[in-house]
């Protein structure tokens, strides 16, 4: 069965108020999770309300009891991947185990240059990457100090304690649709793949190379959660989605083209079966609407 989870956008006008509202209705409508982005600006001007990610989600960790959370994705060229599995360790333990713990390169150009953190060209940023995700891998799962010497992060006998209370820390997610790296990255580090706005097709697709770089390493197909995160155009009545259609500037067909979820409760629920069928085991759906609580109610009804 797939399970739903909602993803929102965190620097898109997101503030305390929001986020305890949402929080509670997550939990509340029985979802499996709630995802948050990891981002300083919006892509383009106008700037809204972004909450920091990591006192968000430890507000979550203390004001729930059962949803599942995470970064979809915290990048490295944000912070030192040391402080990045601490806080994780961290907000983990608080939560009892809940939080799935996403990490990413870094792509958004504007919010690296306003706020000046260095993006650097593509394969840097990948190799910077594979670098913070050694550094976080290592101060999870060693009981004892360790040193780590690379081009762009050192330690030198460096612990981690309080030791997380799960073995290893939280599970660790690693985003994206590249057909190259990211297999091989989730192969060696992670314990789930996200996919992002992928037909059915592109991920059956993109799935098996996940599986294929997972043979290569010698890891258990099972071991790896396939999981995608992609929009949600979703109305509970006829007039609720053509105002949404409308909104988008897009026909039911091309958002799904496009990989987006769209349309009535039988639509939707078509598209999750198809998508369940090719071998997804969790989807985070976008709601971009931060307001729109009735709408969220109407989709769980929908989705469960």
């Amino acid at each position: 069965m797939l399970e739903a989870a909602i993803m929102i956008e965190g620097q898109n006008g997101l503030n305390w108020s929001r986020w305890q509202k949402i929080v509670r209705l997550v939990e509340e409508l029985g979802f499996v999770g709630l995802y948050r982005s990891d981002h300083f600006t919006n892509m383009n001007p106008p700037d809204k309300d972004s909450l920091e990610l990591w006192v968000s989600l430890t507000w979550l960790a203390s004001n729930t009891k059962r949803i599942e959370f995470g970064p979809l994705v915290t990048p490295v060229s944000f912070r030192h991947p040391a402080l990045t599995a601490r806080m994780a360790s961290a907000v983990d333990d608080l939560s009892n185990g809940r939080l799935t713990l996403g990490l990413g390169a870094g792509w958004q150009e504007r919010e690296h240059h306003v706020f000046a953190f260095n993006l650097l060209d593509k394969k840097p940023r990948f190799d910077r990457f594979e670098e913070g995700l050694q550094v976080i891998t290592l101060l999870l799962n060693s009981e004892t100090p360790v040193s780590f010497d690379g081009a762009y992060y050192q330690l030198r006998e460096a612990t981690l304690l309080p030791r997380p209370l799960r073995p290893g820390g939280p599970r660790i997610l690693i985003g994206g649709n590249g057909p190259n790296r990211t297999p091989s990255l989730v192969a060696r580090f992670s314990h789930e793949w996200n996919a992002m706005f992928l037909t059915v097709e592109q991920f059956k697709e993109a799935n098996r190379r996940i599986d294929d770089a997972l043979e290569k390493s010698n890891r258990d197909l099972k071991s790896v959660r396939r999981s995608m995160m992609t929009g949600c155009v979703f109305g509970h009545n006829d007039l609720s989605l053509k105002e949404k259609l409308e909104a988008r500037g897009r026909s039911k067909e091309e958002l799904h083209q496009r990989g987006i979820i769209a349309g009535s409760t039988s639509e939707v629920k078509e598209q999750l079966q198809m998508l369940a069928e090719a071998g997804l085991q969790r989807i985070m759906l976008q709601w971009l609407d931060l307001d729109d609580l009735s709408g969220l109610e109407a989709l769980a009804k929908a989705v469960h």
